[in-house]
């Protein structure tokens, strides 16, 4: 479901009079322009329909005009080819639109004035009066069918003011219009469901207004309560209701179009009273118990969809090798010259041409001068004729084959040496490591001096690298102070900041400290804001739960996004995962332990990525247990280990908060979800610091 707006850019903060979208059973989400939206809608749309399930998409505004405005713009009562007009004309940024003028545009047509009136622009629109009273016209009706039907329902012809819809029709008909097109979709009423993979339909959320006003939540927009609630309701309606009010007699429908659940309004809001009634879970005794209807996340399927939804945000610069080492390559790296250049020596010797050589042991006359490292010696050695060559001089014309120096015997003007010697011994062929034109270094790849001195071989002197990363880091909790300052009874020193600051600049970021925020949401967001303004991710501990202090979890969901959490993973299942202001956030459990797991398993590749790297698995290797567990399946669990003896050794307690388990340990066992016994010798998977890129 989705509510649609007419206006401008409404900015980063969530609000009211907003664009807000809501999949059954999830979060509601705010998109902040129309542009923003549509790229949503399309996005998730094209999933489910890869997915191979049908989508039913509805939207708060009138598909159609009153009878006779098609005719009029485009000489048929075909209200299709309306929206194909409307995609033609109208002009869409994220700042401004030229609806106005296109209504104006639209009024020409006819005598009189009207029939669209309200300008919300300082500039006057010709024919389009700003007020209502000051149409004179006739000529098509004021209302719809549907709208006459519908108690509170607005006339289409409104542009602006207290309850306009005219702007929402006209910006919205081109998007659904895309949206047909793309898709294959069938707009109702005026095209046959049958098996199309879309359905665009147009919703109304005022007909269920009463429960809506009941379900919606504390802090939750109107706007945020209307689609989740309207999507409950849909989603929660038996196929033969559905399929009801999908069929309607109203013969006007064909051409202006009808409003799905309107003569249906009390089956409706009882499916959306049973759809958002509060339900008590049964008691549990298991701390990690899951809320009734929420499934673990398996870890592989959230790296999935952190590697498929995530993309590099740094931006680009090109510098000298000198600065570019430990730097993202942006680009690949193109020899400019091939290594070595021409074929050169790879001994100290004597250099000739190995098909004139006589037979037996032979004798070479030597030529005046030598072969040295620098400049190529520029004349021709004879055949039947040997040069003193040393070891990186290029070979001069007439020498293919060197024989070293330590198997000749060396007389007055000539040099002798056994039988034997082989074409191209001891020269190195040109281009024999690299040829001029070839991808020497991969976009993407970490600088290493190894790979500066590659590129210097090949010519390559400047390097188009990203920016790094820059990832701020937020501690969260009342209870927290900082380490060398005096703590109140029941307060604990803030032990996940630095370490998480550490681990950021380890991977190669560059970490922004924005320090610790007490459990108050208007503090949170302020510095969710400032993270987004000053960062390209943002690392939280604390506050990803569920709890009535959890604000991060809590400020997503508010915010529409939150992308999952829930994750089946020993330690840190409370991991909260969404986006700021287009920044992501990862939302760390704050025990120490579950925080710095968490951080290597999910936050670390998916900032990898953002930086640029692309997606890099964390590297390991199977050793011997030196240790027996029993687990329950179903979570993938992660034990703090190190190596002795070539066994793998885990720590004496699985407990989250017991920090000296991390400087004991030099990695993580990863077990997988499915193991269920270990006993010794058996082989576990060990992950060093060091394979996570610590």
């Amino acid at each position: 479901m989705a509510d649609w707006s007419g206006g401008n850019d409404r900015g980063p903060t969530p609000k009211a009079d907003a664009i807000w979208t809501c999949v059954a059973g999830e979060a509601p989400l705010y998109h902040r322009n129309r542009q923003a939206a549509e790229d949503w809608l399309t996005a998730r749309i094209g999933d489910e329909i890869d997915a191979g399930r049908r989508v039913l998409a509805g939207f708060d505004f009138p598909f159609g005009y009153p009878a006779g405005l098609a005719r009029a713009l485009v000489g048929e009562d075909d209200p299709l080819i309306l929206w194909r007009w409307f995609a033609e004309r109208i002009e869409d940024a994220p700042k401004a639109n030229n609806r106005f003028d296109v209504a104006g545009e639209i009024n020409r047509l006819f005598s009189g004035t009207g029939p669209f009136w309200g300008n919300g622009l300082k500039r006057d629109i010709h024919d389009l009066p700003r007020k209502g009273r000051a149409r004179d016209f006739d000529a098509v009706p004021e209302w719809r069918v549907a709208e006459r039907r519908a108690k509170g329902a607005f006339p289409c012809w409104q542009m602006t003011g207290a309850g306009a819809v005219g702007g929402q029709v006209m910006m919205g008909l081109p998007m659904l219009w895309r949206l047909r097109d793309r898709f294959g979709a069938a707009a109702w009423p005026f095209e046959p469901l049958e098996d199309k993979p879309l359905a665009l339909v147009e919703v109304w959320p005022s007909l269920i207004r009463k429960v809506v006003a009941e379900a919606q939540r504390a802090d939750e927009v109107r706007d945020a309560a209307q689609v989740r609630v309207l999507a409950a309701a849909v989603a929660a309606l038996p196929p033969d209701r559905l399929a009801k009010m999908l069929s309607v007699e109203a013969p006007e429908a064909a051409a202006e179009g009808w409003i799905f659940g309107l003569g249906h309004e009390d089956t409706l809001a009882d499916a959306a009273r049973a759809a958002t009634a509060l339900k008590p879970p049964a008691l549990q005794n298991d701390c990690f118990a899951l809320p009734p209807g929420v499934e673990w996340t398996p870890v592989d399927a959230a790296l999935a969809l952190l590697r498929d939804r995530l993309e590099p945000v740094t931006a680009t610069e090109t510098v000298p090798l000198g600065d570019a080492l430990g730097r993202v390559l942006a680009d690949p790296v193109v020899a400019r010259r091939s290594n070595p250049p021409l074929p050169n020596s790879a001994v100290d010797g004597y250099g000739f041409a190995c098909a004139d050589l006589p037979v037996g042991d032979p004798v070479l006359p030597l030529v005046a001068g030598r072969a040295a490292a620098g400049l190529r010696y520029e004349g021709t050695v004879p055949p039947g004729h040997a040069i003193r060559v040393l070891t990186g001089a290029a070979l001069p014309d007439g020498v293919d084959t060197v024989v070293m120096q330590e198997d000749v015997e060396l007389g007055a003007g000539e040099v002798a040496f056994r039988a034997g010697v082989k074409a191209g011994a001891n020269v190195r062929r040109a281009g024999e490591d690299v040829t001029a034109g070839d991808e020497v270094l991969a976009a993407g790849r970490v600088v290493t001096p190894a790979d500066l001195a590659l590129c210097a071989a090949v010519g390559v002197d400047r390097l188009t690298v990203r920016k790094p990363l820059r990832v701020a880091v937020i501690s969260t909790g009342d209870e927290l102070v900082e380490p060398g300052k005096a703590a109140e009874p029941g307060q604990i020193y803030d032990a996940n900041r630095p370490m998480l600051l550490a681990l950021i600049e380890r991977a190669g970021h560059v970490p922004v400290d924005l320090g610790r925020i007490a459990d108050d949401r208007v503090r949170l967001r302020a510095a969710f804001d400032a993270a987004a303004a000053q960062a390209d991710a943002v690392l939280t501990s604390g506050g990803a739960s569920a709890g009535d202090e959890d604000h991060v979890s809590a400020l997503l969901q508010q915010a529409g996004a939150m992308s999952l959490w829930r994750m089946a993973i020993k330690p840190g299942r409370p991991l909260a995962l969404g986006m700021w202001q287009g920044v992501p956030v990862f939302g760390l459990p704050g025990n120490p332990v579950a925080a710095i797991v968490t951080a290597c398993v999910f936050a670390l590749p998916a900032l990898g990525l953002l930086a640029g790297r692309g997606w890099r698995v964390p590297q390991g290797f199977d050793l011997p247990a030196a240790f027996s567990k029993r687990k329950k399946a179903g979570r993938r669990e992660f034990l703090r280990a190190r190596i002795r003896d070539g066994r793998a050794e885990v720590f004496r307690s699985e407990g989250s908060g017991l920090i000296s388990g991390l400087s004991w340990a030099e990695g993580l066992v990863d077990l997988p979800e499915d193991t269920a016994e270990i006993s010794e010798g058996d082989a576990v998977r060990f992950i060093p610091w060091s394979g996570f890129g610590l």
